[in-house]
């Protein structure tokens, strides 16, 4: 009987163990498997790697000519009256204008899970700042992952981010040098 009680004890203690054991991420995927992200707070890398080039070209020509003329002549023995007129009217329009935006981004960035979604896309979000001299840079970034789009390190690349969001803001000497003046501002204004 006292086996049989003891036995019971251990068997209600290890219950009482393994209830309190929450298990790890590791232990939760196959020792074979990659350490991805795939729940909320986990760390993603974000290669933030975007080429975005846009050329507009536009030219519009516009030429309208009227002319209107008239006369009247007549003639008697020894006078000859004529008697002329004539209007003219033209207008000429040309205008051209031409817009090109290059731009190369680069960096990389760590960021969280912050929701699974039910088809298990992982909607990520990211902040990074940095100041060097004076120089306040903030790159923000957020957007939707689908898991078979994280590579083997636990890294994307933002091309493979639906819905994203990337916010590169400067704060500093250098951002304040690039701002118009404020006579400049004004005439922006104006016209």
């Amino acid at each position: 009987m006292k086996k049989l009680f003891l036995i019971l004890l251990c068997l209600l203690y290890s219950q009482f163990i393994f209830a309190q054991f929450k298990p790890q991420e590791q232990s939760l995927r196959s020792l074979f498997s990659d350490v991805k992200a795939f729940q909320v707070d986990d760390a993603i890398m974000v290669y933030i790697v975007e080429d975005t080039q846009a050329d507009n070209n536009a030219s519009t020509e516009e030429r309208k000519s009227t002319e209107l003329g008239g006369g009247v002549g007549f003639s008697t023995g020894t006078s000859n009256t004529n008697v002329s007129g004539n209007i003219g009217t033209n207008n000429n329009f040309r205008g051209s204008g031409r817009t090109t935006r290059n731009e190369k981004i680069r960096s990389r960035l760590s960021a969280r899970v912050v929701e699974v979604q039910p088809n298990g896309n992982l909607l990520i979000e990211g902040k990074r700042t940095t100041k060097v001299n004076g120089e306040t840079q903030t790159i923000t970034i957020r957007g939707i992952v689908r898991p078979v789009d994280v590579n083997s390190d636990n890294s994307v690349y933002s091309y493979n981010i639906m819905d994203l969001t990337l916010l590169i803001e400067g704060d500093g000497t250098v951002s304040k040098t690039q701002e118009p003046g404020l006579i400049t501002r004004f005439l922006r204004i104006l016209f």
